[in-house]
């Protein structure tokens, strides 16, 4: 957990506590469902970010060498919205694979549409055809990573997809 993850769920726990205590049932309900769903988002930021690093260092491991850098905090744009988050670049010479993810924190972020939990962008830098933009939403009863594409059209991630993007990284 990131340390501006520790500090909001700590003020949600603060506002639940007060709430509780001054009565307001509703209020309470709404902030847990909120800490479930930060729950669910940043496993789901996990996951995305451990699959990417899995990868990476099975590519490194095999052939040639991989540069991964993180950064936490990291704020992108996804619309109109502000998803704050984390990113990973993962860097091959001069070609590089950035896959940013977060959620909207606060209401001046901006809101989630189309039901999504969090939101994730592949960048491959001066490849701008080949870049992806992810959310996480739920698929029955389980929130997964699909892709969208210009028409709203969703589809699942596969891990094979991603690794297709490892493979445009370095160059087959």
């Amino acid at each position: 957990m990131t340390e501006l993850d520790q500090f909001w769920s700590e003020m949600i726990d603060r506002a639940a506590t007060r709430a509780l205590t001054s009565g307001n049932g509703d209020i309470v309900e709404y902030l847990r469902l909120r800490a479930a769903n930060d729950a669910i988002r940043a496993e789901g930021v996990k996951w995305l970010f451990d699959s990417a690093i899995e990868i990476a260092g099975s590519i490194t491991r095999s052939g040639p060498t991989l540069n991964i850098e993180r950064t936490d905090p990291h704020s992108f744009a996804r619309g109109t919205s502000n998803m704050v988050g984390s990113k990973l670049s993962v860097q091959h010479g001069v070609r590089c694979l950035t896959i940013e993810a977060g959620w909207t924190r606060t209401p001046s972020d901006g809101v989630m549409r189309g039901g999504i939990l969090a939101a994730a962008r592949l960048v491959h830098f001066g490849i701008s055809r080949s870049n992806a933009d992810l959310s996480l939403l739920y698929s029955g009863d389980l929130p997964i990573w699909h892709f969208d594409d210009l028409e709203g059209n969703r589809r699942p991630l596969r891990l094979v997809d991603l690794n297709r993007h490892f493979d445009l990284l370095i160059g087959q």
